[in-house]
């Protein structure tokens, strides 16, 4: 095993600055998607393959089934849509109002052609899921050996 050495976290006024440059616009930024930051894409896939079909599930809470647009162009499947959501409290004494919203696009690039005129969509609790299933072509074919 080898010893790396350890470079001890710097303590002065520039490295206490830079702390609270970060903090400070994290602060901002926090709840945008900055890819270049290390942040993950919203919205959030699942993808799974199995020889038939691809099945991706896409969490967009807040999102209503007429919000959302799937097209497949060649390999590429896309989700877009806008995330509308408004709640009101009025009661004795305070008055209270949030909004929350945006638009989202996911491109997904998939490894083999599938069959556009059969995909299924569903939305259920937040969970979008599609099944694209795979075009003929696609799909795995099985070849005999011979013997001598």
């Amino acid at each position: 095993m080898a010893m790396l050495p350890v470079r001890k976290r710097e303590s002065g006024e520039l490295a206490r600055l830079h702390n609270e440059m970060d903090n400070l616009i994290s602060g901002f930024f926090g709840d945008w998607d900055w890819p270049a930051w290390g942040r993950s894409r919203w919205p959030a896939l699942d993808i799974a393959e199995n020889d038939n079909e691809f099945i991706v599930k896409a969490e967009i809470p807040g999102c209503k089934p007429e919000d959302v647009d799937i097209s497949v162009h060649g390999n590429v499947l896309t989700i877009k849509g806008e995330k509308k959501q408004e709640e009101e409290k009025k009661e004795k004494g305070f008055y209270h109002v949030e909004r929350s919203y945006g638009s989202f696009r996911r491109d997904l690039n998939l490894i083999s052609e599938i069959d556009a005129d059969k995909i299924e969509a569903a939305c259920k609790n937040g969970i979008l899921t599609l099944k694209l299933p795979k075009s003929p072509k696609a799909k795995p074919t099985k070849v005999k050996v011979k013997g001598e």
